[in-house]
């Protein structure tokens, strides 16, 4: 009961919050029933203030950030859930972004030491206390190793993880009341929104996590031409600390600064769409968060990324299904499009073919006859996903958290270079990975594989065989066959020689 008074205090505060910033009105397509529409717009009458120059979503991108932490998290995850939200909203969701005044040195010095059981004279040099960032979790100091090496230390804000706890709870509660009291609301699906949040507060609440995501993502790209990973500084990481190296760059939204030191800002836009794509397609593991904030050039033009808190995965399977596509759409092959939906399993088998094909075409067609450099690669796969409720198709999270990172990763190429064709940028990469992955060469690749696991595992299979043989004979009746033992090992025998020979014309 007690927990029932908190959540109720503390959603009355939440909507005058909302009403402040005219944030309060709900989305129509919820059918909310009469009671608690009339509710919302007395609330409203009684505490909003009207914001006729902003739209929706940047209302509410206001509320949120002033709600805290974890309205934020919430902000950002439905900003990659355009099917759940609709893409207006989900776009201006995308730009929340947070900055508070930072917390004491006093804070930060105690923090430090009592995470890494040190004084911080004896694990760094020159630890500067101001924050160069502050946010609503962490900030982040400039420091260097006793040994001369520059850091960015990043520390967790004291008492975040309880504000948290307190928002996730009522989060799970408000989505518990929300499916069963207000039916308009199950297209949302609060409490899988609730617990993907808490997924998310999870890693980030970790910095170990995040270390361990900017260390998998340096390893992918080391020596790379085009962009440097900072290194984790392990001995001055821990939970609630993360030491990389610092990276000293120019802000790529400063254009000023970038053309002053002698960028080329069109190779710039296609170094960004390069280095992406090399993380989503050919290691499957992405930057999910690529803003201009974070990311930098550097003296010889590499790039320089930061902040790994949000990152994406994607199979092969998935990166195939991408790849042959979105090749399908630009060549106008619409029964191919469907195809490789089905053959990824992303539409229910039940449905048909012929009309998701339709469907396709008529996302596909209004784009034939624009030239390629006005095509937004993250604009096609918001409006293929617009139309997975029609076909029952599952929602595939890291799917849209892709399609959300491409159109992040377009809008800082643009503004580097607005005449930027991300097709054209993006053809070697693209053209590249199909070769190895699509390919004659891929399906090769793969057979010897399976015939290379298929021989590790016969050792296995004939020692238990040969322990079979050896246990006394039971009786039988008399068969015109093989006797049973004989029968299996002539079975495996011929795959033995098939496997070998499989391996032979590979190899050749």
């Amino acid at each position: 009961m007690a927990a029932t008074f908190r959540h109720l205090a503390r959603g009355f505060a939440i909507l005058r919050i909302l009403a402040r910033h005219d944030a309060l009105q709900p989305d129509p397509r919820l059918n909310l029933p009469v009671g608690a529409s009339f509710g919302l717009a007395a609330f409203n009458l009684l505490f909003g203030r009207r914001q006729p120059g902003l739209r929706r979503g940047e209302k509410l991108a206001a509320a949120l950030a002033e709600l805290g932490p974890a309205f934020i998290k919430l902000g950002q995850v439905l900003s990659v859930r355009p099917d759940l939200v609709g893409e207006d909203l989900a776009n201006d969701l995308g730009q929340l972004r947070d900055r508070l005044p930072p917390f004491a040195w006093s804070d930060a010095k105690a923090l430090l030491e009592a995470e890494l059981g040190s004084d911080v004279e004896h694990l760094y040099v020159g630890f500067e206390p101001e924050a160069v960032a502050a946010a609503s979790v962490a900030q982040v100091h400039f420091a260097e190793t006793p040994a001369g090496d520059p850091l960015a230390v990043k520390l967790l804000r004291p008492g975040v993880e309880d504000a948290f706890a307190r928002d996730l709870a009522l989060f799970a509660w408000a989505a518990d009341l929300a499916e069963t009291y207000l039916p308009g609301m199950a297209r949302l699906r609060p409490g899988d929104v609730a617990r993907l949040v808490a997924d998310q507060v999870a890693i980030e609440l970790d910095l170990r996590l995040e270390a361990a995501a900017a260390s998998e993502l340096a390893e992918n790209f080391l020596n790379d031409p085009d962009l440097l990973v900072p290194k984790v500084d392990w001995n001055r990481t821990a939970r609630r600390v993360l030491s990389l190296q610092r990276i000293d760059g120019i802000r790529i939204e400063d254009r000023a600064a970038l053309l002053a030191a002698g960028h080329d800002l069109p190779a710039l836009a296609q170094r960004v769409i390069h280095v992406f794509l090399r993380q989503a397609l050919r290691d499957g593991y992405f930057h999910a968060d690529m803003h201009h904030g974070n990311l930098f050039v550097l003296q010889d033009g590499r790039l320089g990324l930061v902040d790994f808190g949000i990152m994406g995965r994607l199979s092969l399977k998935d990166r195939r299904f991408m790849a042959e596509m979105l090749g399908a759409f630009l060549s106008g092959d619409w029964r191919k499009a469907a195809r490789v939906h089905f053959e990824a399993g992303y539409v229910p088998a039940d449905r048909d073919p012929e009309l998701f094909a339709q469907a396709c075409r008529s996302i596909g067609e209004p784009i034939r006859d624009k030239p390629v450099a006005e095509i937004s690669i993250g604009r096609l796969l918001a409006q293929l996903f617009q139309i997975t409720e029609t076909f029952g198709m599952p929602t595939q999270p890291h799917l849209l958290l892709l399609q959300k990172t491409m159109v992040t990763v377009e809008g800082v190429a643009r503004s580097l270079d607005p005449q930027v064709n991300f097709w054209d940028a993006a053809r070697p990469e693209v053209e590249g990975w199909a070769r190895e992955n699509l390919g004659p060469e891929a399906h090769i690749r793969e057979a010897a594989n399976e015939a290379l696991a298929m021989l590790r595992r016969i050792p296995t299979l004939l020692q238990g065989l040969e322990d079979r043989l050896a246990q006394p004979p039971a009786p039988a009746p008399i068969v015109s066959s093989p006797p049973k033992g004989r029968q299996n090992l002539t079975h495996w025998l011929l795959g033995l020689i098939a496997a070998l020979l499989a391996l032979g014309l590979l190899l050749d």
